[in-house]
Protein backbone atom coordinates (compact mmCIF):
# COMPACT_ATOMS: atom_id res chain seq x y z
CA UNK A 1 0.00 0.00 0.00
CA UNK A 2 1.27 3.50 -0.82
CA UNK A 3 2.14 5.18 2.48
CA UNK A 4 1.22 8.56 1.00
CA UNK A 5 -2.45 7.60 0.87
CA UNK A 6 -3.11 6.55 4.44
CA UNK A 7 -6.63 7.55 5.43
CA UNK A 8 -7.75 10.08 7.92
CA UNK A 9 -11.42 10.32 8.84
CA UNK A 10 -12.91 13.73 8.40
CA UNK A 11 -16.46 15.00 8.71
CA UNK A 12 -17.56 17.52 6.17
CA UNK A 13 -17.89 21.03 7.54
CA UNK A 14 -17.23 20.06 11.18
CA UNK A 15 -13.76 18.99 12.27
CA UNK A 16 -15.02 18.43 15.84
CA UNK A 17 -17.84 16.15 14.73
CA UNK A 18 -16.45 13.27 16.82
CA UNK A 19 -18.54 14.57 19.73
CA UNK A 20 -21.66 14.39 17.59
CA UNK A 21 -21.36 10.80 16.37
CA UNK A 22 -23.79 9.26 18.88
CA UNK A 23 -27.07 10.25 17.18
CA UNK A 24 -25.83 9.31 13.67
CA UNK A 25 -24.67 5.98 15.05
CA UNK A 26 -28.08 5.33 16.64
CA UNK A 27 -29.85 6.13 13.36
CA UNK A 28 -27.52 3.82 11.44
CA UNK A 29 -28.12 1.07 14.00
CA UNK A 30 -31.85 1.30 13.16
CA UNK A 31 -30.96 0.35 9.57
CA UNK A 32 -29.16 -2.77 10.78
CA UNK A 33 -32.35 -3.75 12.60
CA UNK A 34 -34.56 -3.09 9.58
CA UNK A 35 -32.58 -5.12 7.07
CA UNK A 36 -32.35 -7.82 9.71
CA UNK A 37 -36.15 -7.88 9.76
CA UNK A 38 -36.24 -8.23 5.97
CA UNK A 39 -33.80 -11.15 5.87
CA UNK A 40 -35.32 -13.01 8.79
CA UNK A 41 -38.85 -12.66 7.49
CA UNK A 42 -37.54 -14.47 4.41
CA UNK A 43 -37.01 -17.50 6.65
CA UNK A 44 -40.76 -17.42 7.29
CA UNK A 45 -41.66 -16.62 3.69
CA UNK A 46 -39.84 -19.64 2.24
CA UNK A 47 -41.95 -22.34 3.95
CA UNK A 48 -45.04 -20.12 3.78
CA UNK A 49 -44.91 -19.38 0.05
CA UNK A 50 -43.95 -23.01 -0.53
CA UNK A 51 -47.46 -23.80 0.74
CA UNK A 52 -49.30 -20.80 -0.69
CA UNK A 53 -47.81 -21.19 -4.17
CA UNK A 54 -47.48 -25.01 -4.08
CA UNK A 55 -43.70 -25.11 -4.67
CA UNK A 56 -40.90 -27.66 -4.28
CA UNK A 57 -37.77 -26.92 -2.18
CA UNK A 58 -35.71 -25.60 -5.07
CA UNK A 59 -38.50 -23.28 -6.23
CA UNK A 60 -39.02 -21.98 -2.69
CA UNK A 61 -35.36 -20.91 -2.45
CA UNK A 62 -35.99 -18.43 -5.26
CA UNK A 63 -37.11 -16.16 -2.40
CA UNK A 64 -33.46 -16.04 -1.31
CA UNK A 65 -32.26 -15.93 -4.90
CA UNK A 66 -34.36 -12.85 -5.71
CA UNK A 67 -33.05 -10.91 -2.70
CA UNK A 68 -29.40 -11.90 -2.83
CA UNK A 69 -29.04 -11.80 -6.61
CA UNK A 70 -30.17 -8.19 -6.28
CA UNK A 71 -27.17 -7.65 -4.01
CA UNK A 72 -24.90 -8.98 -6.75
CA UNK A 73 -26.40 -6.86 -9.53
CA UNK A 74 -26.80 -3.74 -7.40
CA UNK A 75 -23.45 -3.80 -5.59
CA UNK A 76 -21.49 -1.84 -8.23
CA UNK A 77 -24.29 0.70 -8.87
CA UNK A 78 -24.72 1.07 -5.09
CA UNK A 79 -21.01 1.77 -4.74
CA UNK A 80 -21.21 4.36 -7.53
CA UNK A 81 -24.26 5.95 -5.91
CA UNK A 82 -22.45 6.02 -2.56
CA UNK A 83 -19.40 7.67 -4.12
CA UNK A 84 -21.50 10.26 -5.97
CA UNK A 85 -24.29 10.97 -3.44
CA UNK A 86 -22.62 10.20 -0.12
CA UNK A 87 -23.80 8.11 2.81
CA UNK A 88 -26.99 9.94 3.80
CA UNK A 89 -28.62 10.14 0.36
CA UNK A 90 -27.71 6.50 -0.36
CA UNK A 91 -29.35 5.40 2.89
CA UNK A 92 -32.53 7.33 2.10
CA UNK A 93 -32.69 5.85 -1.42
CA UNK A 94 -32.23 2.38 0.05
CA UNK A 95 -35.06 2.91 2.54
CA UNK A 96 -37.47 4.08 -0.17
CA UNK A 97 -36.66 1.15 -2.50
CA UNK A 98 -37.09 -1.23 0.44
CA UNK A 99 -40.51 0.33 1.19
CA UNK A 100 -41.64 0.10 -2.46
CA UNK A 101 -40.81 -3.59 -2.55
CA UNK A 102 -42.72 -4.18 0.70
CA UNK A 103 -45.82 -2.48 -0.69
CA UNK A 104 -45.68 -4.74 -3.79
CA UNK A 105 -46.54 -7.69 -1.54
CA UNK A 106 -50.17 -6.54 -1.65
CA UNK A 107 -50.76 -7.09 -5.41
CA UNK A 108 -48.61 -10.22 -5.26
CA UNK A 109 -50.85 -11.72 -2.58
CA UNK A 110 -54.08 -10.53 -4.22
CA UNK A 111 -53.13 -12.21 -7.51
CA UNK A 112 -51.38 -15.22 -5.92
CA UNK A 113 -48.44 -14.41 -8.17
CA UNK A 114 -45.13 -15.94 -7.15
CA UNK A 115 -43.41 -13.97 -9.91
CA UNK A 116 -44.70 -10.71 -8.40
CA UNK A 117 -43.48 -11.81 -4.97
CA UNK A 118 -40.05 -12.43 -6.48
CA UNK A 119 -40.03 -9.02 -8.21
CA UNK A 120 -40.99 -7.39 -4.90
CA UNK A 121 -38.20 -9.27 -3.12
CA UNK A 122 -35.71 -8.29 -5.84
CA UNK A 123 -36.60 -4.60 -5.34
CA UNK A 124 -36.26 -5.06 -1.57
CA UNK A 125 -32.85 -6.61 -2.22
CA UNK A 126 -31.81 -3.56 -4.26
CA UNK A 127 -32.83 -1.32 -1.37
CA UNK A 128 -30.98 -3.48 1.13
CA UNK A 129 -27.85 -3.36 -1.03
CA UNK A 130 -27.81 0.44 -0.89
CA UNK A 131 -28.38 0.35 2.86
CA UNK A 132 -25.63 -2.19 3.55
CA UNK A 133 -23.14 -0.63 1.13
CA UNK A 134 -23.50 2.66 2.97
CA UNK A 135 -24.31 1.70 6.58
CA UNK A 136 -21.62 -0.96 7.13
CA UNK A 137 -18.61 1.24 6.28
CA UNK A 138 -20.32 4.26 7.87
CA UNK A 139 -20.63 2.43 11.19
CA UNK A 140 -17.06 1.15 10.85
CA UNK A 141 -15.48 4.58 10.30
CA UNK A 142 -17.79 6.62 12.56
CA UNK A 143 -15.28 7.03 15.40
CA UNK A 144 -11.98 5.61 16.61
CA UNK A 145 -10.49 3.36 13.86
CA UNK A 146 -9.06 1.03 16.53
CA UNK A 147 -12.60 0.19 17.63
CA UNK A 148 -14.09 -0.30 14.14
CA UNK A 149 -14.66 -4.06 14.54
CA UNK A 150 -16.28 -3.65 17.97
CA UNK A 151 -18.44 -0.78 16.72
CA UNK A 152 -19.56 -2.76 13.67
CA UNK A 153 -20.36 -5.78 15.84
CA UNK A 154 -22.37 -3.57 18.20
CA UNK A 155 -24.40 -2.16 15.31
CA UNK A 156 -24.83 -5.65 13.88
CA UNK A 157 -26.13 -6.83 17.27
CA UNK A 158 -29.36 -5.03 16.44
CA UNK A 159 -29.44 -6.90 13.15
CA UNK A 160 -29.32 -9.96 15.39
CA UNK A 161 -32.17 -8.59 17.51
CA UNK A 162 -34.30 -8.66 14.36
CA UNK A 163 -33.42 -12.35 13.94
CA UNK A 164 -35.27 -12.95 17.20
CA UNK A 165 -38.25 -10.65 16.59
CA UNK A 166 -38.98 -11.48 12.92
CA UNK A 167 -39.84 -15.17 13.52
CA UNK A 168 -42.19 -14.16 16.35
CA UNK A 169 -44.00 -11.68 14.08
CA UNK A 170 -43.99 -14.16 11.21
CA UNK A 171 -45.28 -16.95 13.43
CA UNK A 172 -48.11 -14.76 14.72
CA UNK A 173 -49.22 -12.99 11.56
CA UNK A 174 -48.00 -15.02 8.57
CA UNK A 175 -47.85 -18.73 9.42
CA UNK A 176 -51.31 -20.27 9.77
CA UNK A 177 -50.28 -23.63 11.20
CA UNK A 178 -52.33 -25.28 8.47
CA UNK A 179 -50.75 -27.64 5.98
CA UNK A 180 -52.05 -30.22 3.53
CA UNK A 181 -50.38 -33.14 1.82
CA UNK A 182 -50.45 -33.42 -1.96
CA UNK A 183 -53.16 -36.06 -1.64
CA UNK A 184 -55.32 -33.76 0.52
CA UNK A 185 -54.90 -30.90 -1.92
CA UNK A 186 -55.81 -33.15 -4.83
CA UNK A 187 -58.98 -34.23 -2.98
CA UNK A 188 -60.19 -30.62 -2.58
CA UNK A 189 -62.45 -28.93 -5.06
CA UNK A 190 -60.71 -26.36 -7.23
CA UNK A 191 -62.55 -23.53 -5.48
CA UNK A 192 -61.58 -24.71 -1.99
CA UNK A 193 -57.98 -25.28 -3.07
CA UNK A 194 -57.70 -21.79 -4.57
CA UNK A 195 -59.32 -20.25 -1.49
CA UNK A 196 -56.77 -22.04 0.71
CA UNK A 197 -53.87 -20.73 -1.38
CA UNK A 198 -55.29 -17.18 -1.44
CA UNK A 199 -55.89 -17.22 2.32
CA UNK A 200 -52.31 -18.31 2.95
CA UNK A 201 -50.91 -15.67 0.58
CA UNK A 202 -53.05 -12.88 2.09
CA UNK A 203 -51.38 -13.35 5.48
CA UNK A 204 -48.29 -11.45 4.31
CA UNK A 205 -50.11 -8.22 3.48
CA UNK A 206 -50.49 -6.61 6.90
CA UNK A 207 -46.90 -7.23 8.09
CA UNK A 208 -45.38 -5.90 4.86
CA UNK A 209 -47.68 -2.86 4.62
CA UNK A 210 -46.71 -2.00 8.21
CA UNK A 211 -43.03 -2.48 7.41
CA UNK A 212 -43.33 -0.25 4.32
CA UNK A 213 -44.93 2.57 6.30
CA UNK A 214 -42.21 2.39 8.97
CA UNK A 215 -39.52 2.56 6.28
CA UNK A 216 -41.02 5.69 4.72
CA UNK A 217 -41.23 7.38 8.14
CA UNK A 218 -37.57 6.57 8.88
CA UNK A 219 -36.54 7.85 5.43
CA UNK A 220 -38.23 11.17 6.27
CA UNK A 221 -36.38 11.30 9.61
CA UNK A 222 -33.07 10.70 7.85
CA UNK A 223 -33.87 13.50 5.41
CA UNK A 224 -34.34 16.07 8.18
CA UNK A 225 -31.58 14.92 10.55
CA UNK A 226 -28.00 16.06 9.97
CA UNK A 227 -25.53 13.22 9.41
CA UNK A 228 -21.80 14.00 9.18
CA UNK A 229 -20.56 12.91 5.76
CA UNK A 230 -17.52 10.73 6.45
CA UNK A 231 -14.81 10.92 3.81
CA UNK A 232 -11.62 8.99 3.38
CA UNK A 233 -9.02 11.58 2.56
CA UNK A 234 -5.42 10.93 1.61
CA UNK A 235 -2.44 13.00 2.63
CA UNK A 236 -2.03 14.12 -0.98
CA UNK A 237 -5.68 15.12 -1.46
CA UNK A 238 -9.02 13.52 -2.18
CA UNK A 239 -9.58 9.76 -2.04
CA UNK A 240 -8.80 8.01 -5.30
CA UNK A 241 -10.08 4.49 -4.56
CA UNK A 242 -11.16 2.41 -7.56
CA UNK A 243 -13.46 -0.60 -7.81
CA UNK A 244 -11.11 -3.11 -9.44
CA UNK A 245 -8.01 -1.53 -7.93
CA UNK A 246 -9.32 -2.40 -4.47
CA UNK A 247 -8.66 -6.08 -5.18
CA UNK A 248 -4.91 -5.50 -5.05
CA UNK A 249 -5.39 -5.98 -1.31
CA UNK A 250 -5.01 -9.74 -0.83
CA UNK A 251 -6.87 -9.80 2.49
CA UNK A 252 -9.82 -8.00 0.87
CA UNK A 253 -10.00 -10.70 -1.82
CA UNK A 254 -10.08 -13.41 0.85
CA UNK A 255 -12.69 -11.44 2.78
CA UNK A 256 -14.91 -11.37 -0.33
CA UNK A 257 -14.56 -15.15 -0.69
CA UNK A 258 -15.20 -15.76 3.02
CA UNK A 259 -18.22 -13.44 2.99
CA UNK A 260 -19.66 -15.25 -0.05
CA UNK A 261 -19.56 -18.56 1.80
CA UNK A 262 -20.58 -17.15 5.17
CA UNK A 263 -23.71 -15.47 3.82
CA UNK A 264 -24.55 -18.60 1.85
CA UNK A 265 -24.19 -20.68 5.02
CA UNK A 266 -26.36 -18.38 7.13
CA UNK A 267 -29.12 -18.23 4.55
CA UNK A 268 -29.01 -22.01 4.09
CA UNK A 269 -29.34 -22.56 7.84
CA UNK A 270 -32.29 -20.20 8.31
CA UNK A 271 -34.09 -20.94 5.04
CA UNK A 272 -34.55 -24.60 5.93
CA UNK A 273 -34.72 -24.19 9.70
CA UNK A 274 -38.50 -24.56 9.94
CA UNK A 275 -38.55 -27.56 7.61
CA UNK A 276 -35.69 -29.13 9.56
CA UNK A 277 -37.54 -28.57 12.85
CA UNK A 278 -40.63 -30.20 11.35
CA UNK A 279 -38.83 -33.11 9.70
CA UNK A 280 -35.90 -33.68 12.05
CA UNK A 281 -37.41 -32.51 15.34
CA UNK A 282 -41.00 -33.58 14.73
CA UNK A 283 -42.39 -30.13 15.55
CA UNK A 284 -45.44 -28.48 14.00
CA UNK A 285 -45.10 -25.28 11.96
CA UNK A 286 -45.91 -22.86 14.79
CA UNK A 287 -43.55 -24.60 17.23
CA UNK A 288 -40.85 -24.65 14.57
CA UNK A 289 -41.25 -20.87 14.19
CA UNK A 290 -40.81 -20.45 17.96
CA UNK A 291 -37.55 -22.40 17.76
CA UNK A 292 -36.46 -20.12 14.92
CA UNK A 293 -37.10 -17.22 17.30
CA UNK A 294 -34.86 -18.94 19.88
CA UNK A 295 -32.23 -19.24 17.14
CA UNK A 296 -32.63 -15.47 16.67
CA UNK A 297 -32.23 -14.90 20.42
CA UNK A 298 -29.01 -16.93 20.42
CA UNK A 299 -27.83 -15.00 17.34
CA UNK A 300 -28.48 -11.74 19.20
CA UNK A 301 -26.75 -12.94 22.37
CA UNK A 302 -23.84 -14.08 20.22
CA UNK A 303 -23.51 -10.61 18.72
CA UNK A 304 -23.44 -8.88 22.12
CA UNK A 305 -21.16 -11.55 23.61
CA UNK A 306 -18.88 -11.29 20.59
CA UNK A 307 -18.70 -7.51 20.94
CA UNK A 308 -17.63 -7.96 24.58
CA UNK A 309 -15.13 -10.74 23.79
CA UNK A 310 -13.50 -8.62 21.10
CA UNK A 311 -12.21 -6.38 23.88
CA UNK A 312 -10.01 -9.27 25.00
CA UNK A 313 -9.59 -11.55 21.95
CA UNK A 314 -8.38 -10.51 18.50
CA UNK A 315 -11.12 -10.56 15.89
CA UNK A 316 -9.42 -13.15 13.67
CA UNK A 317 -8.92 -15.55 16.60
CA UNK A 318 -12.55 -15.25 17.70
CA UNK A 319 -13.66 -15.79 14.10
CA UNK A 320 -11.51 -18.93 13.91
CA UNK A 321 -12.92 -20.37 17.15
CA UNK A 322 -16.51 -19.68 16.09
CA UNK A 323 -15.90 -21.25 12.66
CA UNK A 324 -14.55 -24.46 14.23
CA UNK A 325 -17.59 -24.77 16.51
CA UNK A 326 -19.91 -24.07 13.56
CA UNK A 327 -18.36 -26.94 11.58
CA UNK A 328 -18.93 -29.29 14.54
CA UNK A 329 -22.54 -28.15 14.96
CA UNK A 330 -23.18 -28.77 11.27
CA UNK A 331 -21.96 -32.34 11.76
CA UNK A 332 -24.47 -32.77 14.60
CA UNK A 333 -27.24 -31.39 12.38
CA UNK A 334 -26.33 -33.81 9.57
CA UNK A 335 -25.72 -36.95 11.64
CA UNK A 336 -27.91 -36.36 14.71
CA UNK A 337 -31.50 -37.34 15.39
CA UNK A 338 -34.58 -35.72 16.90
CA UNK A 339 -34.56 -32.43 18.77
CA UNK A 340 -30.75 -32.43 19.04
CA UNK A 341 -30.65 -31.54 15.35
CA UNK A 342 -32.67 -28.39 16.05
CA UNK A 343 -30.56 -27.55 19.10
CA UNK A 344 -27.47 -27.72 16.88
CA UNK A 345 -29.04 -25.24 14.46
CA UNK A 346 -29.87 -22.96 17.39
CA UNK A 347 -26.24 -23.14 18.47
CA UNK A 348 -25.20 -22.13 14.97
CA UNK A 349 -27.11 -18.90 15.52
CA UNK A 350 -24.80 -18.01 18.40
CA UNK A 351 -21.56 -18.92 16.66
CA UNK A 352 -22.44 -17.41 13.25
CA UNK A 353 -23.40 -14.13 14.87
CA UNK A 354 -20.08 -12.27 14.65
CA UNK A 355 -19.00 -13.60 11.27
CA UNK A 356 -20.41 -11.03 8.86
CA UNK A 357 -19.29 -7.84 10.66
CA UNK A 358 -15.94 -9.36 11.63
CA UNK A 359 -15.15 -10.50 8.07
CA UNK A 360 -16.30 -7.10 6.81
CA UNK A 361 -14.14 -5.12 9.25
CA UNK A 362 -11.07 -7.32 8.67
CA UNK A 363 -11.58 -7.04 4.91
CA UNK A 364 -11.58 -3.22 4.79
CA UNK A 365 -8.86 -2.81 7.43
CA UNK A 366 -5.97 -0.72 6.20
CA UNK A 367 -7.24 -0.27 2.61
CA UNK A 368 -7.58 3.51 2.94
CA UNK A 369 -8.87 5.09 -0.27
CA UNK A 370 -10.33 1.75 -1.34
CA UNK A 371 -12.74 1.54 1.61
CA UNK A 372 -15.85 2.44 -0.40
CA UNK A 373 -15.15 0.19 -3.41
CA UNK A 374 -13.96 -2.51 -1.00
CA UNK A 375 -17.31 -2.25 0.74
CA UNK A 376 -19.04 -2.75 -2.61
CA UNK A 377 -17.06 -5.95 -3.21
CA UNK A 378 -18.00 -7.27 0.21
CA UNK A 379 -21.67 -6.47 -0.39
CA UNK A 380 -21.49 -8.05 -3.85
CA UNK A 381 -20.23 -11.25 -2.23
CA UNK A 382 -23.61 -11.56 -0.51
CA UNK A 383 -24.70 -13.24 -3.77
CA UNK A 384 -23.65 -16.40 -1.93
CA UNK A 385 -27.05 -16.12 -0.26
CA UNK A 386 -28.67 -16.55 -3.69
CA UNK A 387 -26.53 -19.35 -5.11
CA UNK A 388 -25.84 -21.69 -2.20
CA UNK A 389 -29.41 -22.06 -0.84
CA UNK A 390 -30.59 -22.84 -4.39
CA UNK A 391 -27.95 -25.56 -4.50
CA UNK A 392 -29.06 -26.78 -1.08
CA UNK A 393 -32.72 -26.95 -2.17
CA UNK A 394 -31.70 -28.86 -5.29
CA UNK A 395 -29.64 -31.31 -3.19
CA UNK A 396 -32.56 -31.85 -0.80
CA UNK A 397 -34.95 -32.55 -3.68
CA UNK A 398 -32.45 -34.97 -5.26
CA UNK A 399 -32.28 -36.92 -1.98
CA UNK A 400 -36.05 -37.30 -1.63
CA UNK A 401 -36.72 -34.24 0.54
CA UNK A 402 -33.99 -35.18 3.05
CA UNK A 403 -33.34 -31.84 4.76
CA UNK A 404 -30.40 -33.08 6.83
CA UNK A 405 -28.21 -34.00 3.86
CA UNK A 406 -28.58 -30.43 2.64
CA UNK A 407 -26.66 -29.13 5.64
CA UNK A 408 -23.40 -30.44 4.18
CA UNK A 409 -23.38 -27.23 2.14
CA UNK A 410 -23.13 -24.83 5.12
CA UNK A 411 -20.54 -27.18 6.65
CA UNK A 412 -18.26 -26.67 3.63
CA UNK A 413 -18.94 -22.92 3.77
CA UNK A 414 -17.67 -22.68 7.35
CA UNK A 415 -14.40 -24.29 6.28
CA UNK A 416 -13.75 -21.28 4.03
CA UNK A 417 -14.55 -18.93 6.92
CA UNK A 418 -12.13 -20.93 9.06
CA UNK A 419 -9.34 -20.44 6.53
CA UNK A 420 -9.97 -16.69 6.45
CA UNK A 421 -9.74 -16.53 10.24
CA UNK A 422 -6.46 -18.44 10.24
CA UNK A 423 -4.61 -16.96 7.23
CA UNK A 424 -6.78 -15.05 4.77
CA UNK A 425 -7.26 -11.98 7.00
CA UNK A 426 -3.52 -11.13 7.04
CA UNK A 427 -2.59 -7.86 5.39
CA UNK A 428 0.23 -8.28 2.82
CA UNK A 429 2.73 -5.54 3.57
CA UNK A 430 4.62 -4.22 0.58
Amino acid sequence: MNHNTQPEIVAEGDPSAGRKYLLPFILVVSLFFLWGMAHNLDSILIPHLRKACNLNNRQSTLVDFAVFFAYFLMAIPAGMILKKWGYKATMIAGLLAFAFGAFLFVPAANNLSYITFLIALFIIGCGLTMLETSANPYAAVLGDPAKATSRLNLAASFNGLAAMIAPVIGGMFILSGKSHTEAELAAMTEVNRNNYFLEEAAAVKTPYITLGVILVVIAVIFYFIHLPEIKTKSIDGEAKGSFFGALRHKHLKWAVIAQFFYVGAQVCVTSFFIRMAEQGGGFDEKTAASYLAIYGLLFTLGRFAGTALLQFVSSNKLLTIYAVVSVLLCLVAILGQGAYVVYALGGLGFFMSIMFPTIFALGIEGIGDDTKPGSSWLIMSIVGGAILPFGMGTLIDLYGDDIQIGYTIPLVCFLFVLYFGIRGYKIAHK
